[in-house]
């Protein structure tokens, strides 16, 4: 039977239940909008103030529970992706985002996490190129190429680049593997948490370049549509590529 999820005065009966409220609430809002509704900005409060003591006792920097002013949907960007989420303003004027999905789950992203995250920035410009090329090169009259999975002729916009072989995790696992990180990655690798940072990177520019040359040598790539791609079995880690993209 699942465990109720306390946050706050509120009860909630599973943890997705929880996540859904959140979510609900996230979707409320536009990007750059303050949240003004009282109950809204007192459940954040509350969900600050849970997930503080879990990110204090691993050590990474709280985010600022008692010091809030206000909290803000903004969208987060990176090389390759956007996504919006929750930022906290604090009272002295600084700031930082603040994901309700680790916080709801109680669980930090941890190291592995973002050796992980900081494998992707290593490669995000590198994946958005390659995208570009492969319409360039396979493209219709129209500009489209045909999804892999489903024949479906898909815009540069509507597609997603995918890792056909190896899947990406395997990759990751086989560079931490290749440099003797399996079991432990050492201090200094990646960059610490900290206030503003929505995704981790590499400190050392050798060892993203490092992964940048491990991924090229091996990364087979394919275009899929973006409901094809968020709906890929695990069953496909193999498929026939009739349009292979490389890496450039």
């Amino acid at each position: 039977m699942a465990k109720p999820v306390v946050i706050g005065s509120r009860s909630f009966r599973t943890q997705s239940s929880a996540l859904d409220h959140y979510k609900a609430l996230l979707h409320r809002y536009q990007d750059d909008q303050r949240i003004v509704d009282p109950a809204d900005h007192t459940d954040l409060v509350a969900l600050v103030e849970r997930f503080d003591p879990v990110l204090d006792a691993v050590g990474e920097p709280t985010k600022g529970a008692g010091q809030i002013a206000h909290f803000e949907r903004r969208l987060n960007t990176g090389t390759g992706w956007s996504t919006s989420g929750f930022w906290i303003v604090r009272q002295d004027g600084t700031e930082t985002d603040f994901s309700y999905i680790d916080a709801v789950k109680g669980k930090p992203k941890g190291r592995s996490q973002d050796f992980y995250n900081a494998c992707r920035q290593a490669v995000a410009l590198d994946l958005v190129l390659a995208k570009k090329q492969a319409f360039v090169q396979y493209g219709d009259d129209q500009g489209r190429v045909e999804c892999e999975l489903t024949g479906k002729m898909v815009t540069i916009d509507d597609a997603h680049i995918d890792h056909a072989w190896p899947y990406f995790s395997h990759m990751v696992s086989g560079f931490r593997a290749a440099r003797g990180w399996s079991r432990d990655i050492p201090d200094g690798i990646v960059s610490a948490p900290a206030d503003g940072q929505t995704t981790a990177t590499f400190v050392d520019s050798a060892v993203t370049e490092a992964f940048r040359s491990f991924h090229h040598d091996q990364a087979v790539l394919r275009i899929l549509s973006r409901k094809a791609n968020l709906q890929t079995a695990s069953s496909a880690r193999w498929p026939k590529v009739a349009r292979p993209v490389r890496l450039a």
